[in-house]
């Protein structure tokens, strides 16, 4: 039976690309690090005695300090965004290996959707015509299954394509039990990962009888304008075609100049909503991002006077005040035209 909510926030969310440029959130994890939590902060009480480190598990922090995830969403939301994406990056069976933590992957992600959810509700309800809406995020494992990680063994693999769309479709039953309007697949440096999520979301759709809105985010990573498993932006695209998306776009890796022609490849060849959260600038030695909100504002300025985006937010380094100065400028220039998605 499809889900009248969600068949609601479909309808909402389409009437608002068609007016405006979406405003998506900043960096998670750039934020989580102003709270310089230790290794007892990210146990909590539930988990004082396990067995194994989990300091830097940013997911966990969903169910051991709510209250923070809370917080950092809020403040993107009142500094514009209109999209807010799960605390989940890493909220596969895949990622947390890392952690001995694969048991907690649907609570992780439930609870992440439902923190979002909530908050995005308030503030949808202070100002309807304001709507809000989820991302439940979707990483790309810390495992490629088009390279082998072994140079003496290029045709080893250390994960296959069977297992990743396990341990997607896991993913994005939790995050859309948790109150998702979209999935969002980022940060994707192998496409045969992503078409692994995709094949899992898509399962979902004939399973649960529903149309999920699906954004799809790669990652150019460096200035050969490739990702990492070797694709130039028109080949990306190419290849994540076959699903009816919501938005295709680039994210992470580089900062907002350097994403301008890549944007352009897409948004000349796709009649999909086109998407761009880049870094705040490329990190310095020491790995922080100098980049202002005033630098990174005054870039994204190409893209809307180029028509070339419809969805617009922040990566790597990116804060608070970053997605405010983003979502005044944005808020001046139409979005680029694209066919709705049905």
């Amino acid at each position: 039976m499809k889900n009248s909510r969600q068949d609601a926030q479909l309808l909402s969310l389409n009437a608002q690309l068609e007016k405006r440029i979406l405003v998506l959130d900043g960096a998670m994890g750039t934020m989580l690090q102003r709270y310089k939590f230790e290794e007892e902060d990210y146990r909590g009480e539930r988990f004082k005695d396990w067995e194994h480190s989990v300091k830097g598990n940013n997911d966990l922090l969903s169910l051991t300090q709510p209250q923070a995830i809370e917080e950092v969403h809020r403040k993107y939301l009142e500094a514009g965004a209109d999209i807010i994406e799960t605390n989940t990056f890493s909220g596969t069976t895949i990622a947390m290996a890392d952690y001995h933590m694969e048991e907690l992957v649907y609570e992780l992600n439930y609870e992440s959707a439902k923190i979002a959810r909530k908050v995005c509700d308030e503030f949808t309800a202070q100002n309807p015509d304001k709507p809000r809406f989820v991302a439940g995020s979707i990483g790309p494992t810390n495992r490629t299954a088009s390279l082998s990680p072994d140079v003496n063994d290029p045709g080893y693999r250390a994960i296959t394509f069977e297992e990743l769309r396990v341990a997607y479709k896991q993913q994005c039953e939790a995050l859309l039990d948790g109150g998702s309007d979209i999935l969002l697949v980022e940060t994707i440096f192998d496409t045969l990962n992503a078409k692994a999520a995709l094949f899992a979301i898509d399962e979902l759709q004939e399973e649960r009888n529903i149309k999920i809105p699906i954004m799809v985010s790669g990652t150019i990573t460096d200035a050969s304008g490739r990702t990492l498993s070797g694709q130039t932006a028109e080949a990306f695209l190419i290849s994540v075609s076959h699903l009816n998306l919501l938005s295709v776009g680039f994210n992470c890796a580089l900062g907002a100049d350097q994403l301008t022609p890549y944007l352009e490849t897409l948004a000349h060849n796709s009649d999909f909503y086109i998407s761009a959260y880049p870094n705040a600038g490329l990190p310095n030695a020491f790995g922080k991002y100098d980049e202002t909100p005033e630098d990174m504002a005054r870039q994204i300025k190409e893209y809307v006077e180029k028509k070339l985006i419809n969805i617009i937010g922040g990566c790597c380094g990116t804060t608070p005040d970053h997605i405010k100065a983003i979502s005044d400028l944005v808020a001046q220039y139409p979005p680029r035209k694209a066919k709705e998605f049905v």
